[in-house]
Formats: structure tokens, C-alpha cells, sequence
């Protein structure tokens, strides 16, 4: 199967500007419904699901390609290929964030802008970074996926959105997340949590505009400013106030006219 079909790749919408929408950890491309609506009357917008996600076939997913985030990079990279993208504005949640700093950097003039929303080049504390997780809490997360993965995906749901079950938001997030095989979350949220982007900061000369939520599980807003005083080319932060990892899935109108400035307009120096 090729690349668009394996990755349910959809093009949306009208005009010249190309835009990509990438999703996170246990979401497909579905958590974008509620930006798309407003994109497409000026641009052409790219969906696809990254592999791994319940959407996907999961004879497709490759461990040992998926084991770094470079996997995912070149994915994406191969679908711009295919769908003859020269230029486009991508926006990254989350891990998929991290894949677009890296594709940026194997690629820098395929990409104009990377909008980024809850993105961490390491969620791991180290000498000096606050990254918002111990090892012991890693350890933790892993032993418990491999016990009850049922019973993990719904305590995380509500804590990673900011909400309780009854809100829609997380029960939108808890239908992605459960439909993603056991033994791949494992493995992805082991690539992700073993993940360390930041030497490869300073090799970022796309403009980056980080989105963050002041308050989110998963990425402290220091991770947010961290990155903006280490990327190599023009960064732009703006912390919104929205509870949860996912902005544009439980607080939609605050997120959205923020993605939507920062997909719009360049960075002032």
C-alpha cells in the first residue's frame, strides 16, 4: 500500500498556502475537526494520521522504524514528496511537534512556518531542564500500561485533557486513545518519553511559533521557553490559559483564533 493510503491522507479546502495538520500521542487526525472549518476557504489543507494510530492498520507499524522519532519524520517528508508540496505551514501537536522540528531540519525549504501546540524537545528532568517527569514516573507510566491498559487510557484521558468524563472533549480523546493497540502505545510512548531533541535545536532555522497551555499535564511552561531560547532560527511563544494537553480539543475557543493568528501572520522581531 502506498503512503497516502496507509496514512489516510486527505487534502481539504482551496488556495495556494498548504497547510498540515499533524496530531499527537493517542489522537488520529480527527482532533483537528474543529480548526479545519476556518482553514479552508484560504488554504489547502493536508490531513493524514501519523502509524500507530487506531486508525491505521497495525501490520503496518514498524517497531524498529518507529522506535526514534526519525521514523515518523521521514513519513511525513514521503507524504509531502508524494503530494508535490514545495512549500507548506505545519502544525504539529505534541510529539508531532517534534516531528516537525525534525523533518525541518532534513528539509528546511519544504517548510515555511512550524505552528507547534504542547510540544517538549524532552519530558525528562535533567541537570538544569525542567522537563515535568522524574524516571521513577516514567517507570511508573510503562508498568502500567503493560498491567491494565484499559484502566490506563481512562485515568489519562481526563487529566490530559483537563476535564472530567462527562466532558466531550474527553470522551473524544478517550475514543482515539483506546483505539490504539496495546503494544504500540507501549512502544510509542516509550519512543516519545526516551526522546531528546535538544542538541538538535540549534539546528532549527524554520520560524517556530510555540503555542502552550498554562496549565498542561505533560509539558510545563517552562518547557515552552526553554525552546524558544534554543532554537536556532526566529521562535515566538505565547502561553494561552487553558487546562489540558490538548487546547484545541477542550478549550476551542481560546485555541483556535490563537492557531489561527500564528498560522496567519509572521513573526515580528
Amino acid at each position: 500500500m502506498g503512503v497516502i493510503e496507509a496514512h489516510n491522507v486527505r487534502v481539504l479546502g482551496s488556495g495556494e498556502q498548504m497547510i498540515v495538520l499533524s496530531h499527537g500521542f493517542g489522537t488520529d487526525q480527527s482532533v483537528w475537526k474543529l480548526l479545519v472549518p476556518h482553514l479552508l476557504d484560504d488554504h489547502r489543507v493536508i490531513l493524514f494520521d501519523n502509524m500507530g494510530a487506531g486508525s491505521t492498520n497495525p501490520d503496518y507499524f514498524d517497531f524498529d522504524r518507529y522506535s526514534t522519532l526519525e521514523g515518523y519524520a521521514f513519513d511525513l517528508l514521503a507524504i509531502l514528496e508524494e503530494l508535490q508540496v514545495v512549500s507548506c505551514i505545519f502544525v504539529g501537536h505534541s510529539i508531532s511537534g517534534a516531528i516537525g522540528l525534525i523533518a525541518s531540519i532534513v528539509r528546511p525549504d519544504l517548510f515555511s512556518k512550524l505552528v507547534m501546540i504542547s510540544v517538549s524537545p524532552r519530558y525528562l528532568n535533567d541537570v538544569n531542564y525542567y522537563g515535568g517527569f522524574e524516571r521513577e514516573d516514567l517507570d511508573q507510566l510503562f508498568e502500567a500500561m503493560r498491567l491494565n491498559n484499559k484502566a490506563w487510557c481512562g485515568g489519562l484521558a481526563p487529566m490530559a485533557v483537563g476535564g472530567d468524563m462527562d466532558s466531550l472533549a474527553v470522551q473524544e480523546f478517550s475514543r482515539t486513545l483506546f483505539n490504539v493497540r496495546p503494544d504500540i502505545a507501549l512502544s510509542v510512548a516509550q519512543t516519545i518519553f526516551k526522546t531528546d531533541l535538544r542538541p538538535a535545536l540549534r539546528l532549527v532555522t524554520v520560524p517556530c511559533h510555540i503555542v502552550q497551555s498554562n496549565k498542561d499535564l505533560a509539558v510545563p511552561v517552562e518547557v515552552s521557553e526553554y525552546m524558544h531560547r534554543n532554537i536556532g532560527g526566529e521562535s515566538v511563544v505565547e502561553v494561552i490559559v487553558s487546562d489540558g494537553h490538548l487546547p484545541q480539543l477542550s478549550s476551542p475557543d481560546i485555541a483556535i483564533p490563537v492557531l489561527l493568528r500564528h498560522i496567519r501572520l509572521n513573526i515580528v522581531a
